[in-house]
């Protein structure tokens, strides 16, 4: 997606066969659309996001396209990429009168795949989001090339906040 104007096209398709889009992917550049591909790629579910790119927006028509997005569709859930970005400053804007909202940042493909499949039946998409953001935080490890071999005959010096994937 080039501009935020983009992704608000898709917003709310309910045609044969499609999802209902469940979140928002918000980021920089073409970060979210990545993101959304790859989820797409891998599990032939990235009807369940709507990305969104910061490019070409000011602070306030991001603030905007976000808030439009937000009650055009439905959605409760926004991913972003950064902790302070731009995407995330106007995301932390809307939370403020929209205690209904829930902003994950520091998304990647590990949190966004954990949300599509606990989401829908099984958690409530607030709830999905919380097991994302765990899930997310848990998929980043640290391996040096050196480490002595672990279990199964791979060397693994894994430091992660959470279990070893």
């Amino acid at each position: 997606m080039s501009s935020g104007r983009d992704a608000a096209g898709g917003a709310g398709d309910t045609g044969a066969g499609r999802a209902v889009a469940r979140a928002i992917v918000a980021g920089h550049g073409d970060v979210a659309a990545g993101l959304v591909s790859a989820v797409a790629q891998i599990t032939g579910r990235g009807d369940v996001f709507l990305p969104l790119s910061n490019r070409e927006l000011s602070a306030d028509d991001l603030e905007r396209v976000l808030r439009d997005l937000v009650e055009t569709t439905g959605v409760r859930v926004i991913f972003t990429d950064l902790p302070a970005g731009s995407c995330t400053i106007a995301a932390r804007r809307l939370l403020r009168g929209r205690p209904d909202l829930v902003l994950v940042t520091g998304a990647n493909v590990a949190a966004l795949l954990d949300f599509v499949f606990h989401g829908e039946h099984q958690l409530p998409d607030e709830q999905a989001a919380g097991h994302a953001a765990d899930k997310g935080r848990a998929s980043v490890l640290v391996v040096a090339g050196s480490a002595a071999p672990a279990a199964g005959g791979m060397p693994d010096r894994s430091r992660g906040g959470g279990d070893a994937h």
